[in-house]
């Protein structure tokens, strides 16, 4: 059974930082696509960043490149969402996708992986 186990959310001011971490389990293969999506509240779920494991290229929506970055942790089956310079508009649930033997087309692959997180709460104020 896959698992995605989101945490790091949480409440900050406009212009921080924060750093969300997926621990996944029960990936079966060491190829896989894994990244992060978001949805804000009366609007449509947006992929923000996705993560080759066998080729390590990273894709990212427009609206978080230059202020995010994802990275992953072999060791420790973990990827990490590094968030900066967050604005109001990136308030949103984020959730972790993985599927095992898919590859990241673009930021909006995690939106369509087959397992996702329980999800985690950022809140951006202005």
């Amino acid at each position: 059974e896959v698992q995605l186990v989101e945490s790091g959310g949480g409440l900050v001011q406009a212009g921080g930082s924060l750093r969300l971490s997926c621990a996944a389990s029960g990936l079966i293969s060491d190829n896989y696509a894994i990244g992060w999506f978001r949805q804000a509240p009366g609007k449509e779920r947006e992929g923000v960043s996705c993560i080759s494991s066998s080729e390590g290229v990273t894709y990212y929506a427009d609206s978080v490149k230059g202020r995010f970055a994802i990275s992953s942790d072999d060791a420790k089956n973990t990827v990490y969402l590094q968030m900066n310079s967050l604005k109001p508009e990136d308030t949103a649930v984020y959730y972790c996708a993985a599927e095992s033997f898919r590859r990241c087309g673009s930021s909006r692959t995690p939106g369509y992986l087959e397992h996702r997180g329980q999800g985690t709460l950022v809140t951006v104020s202005s």
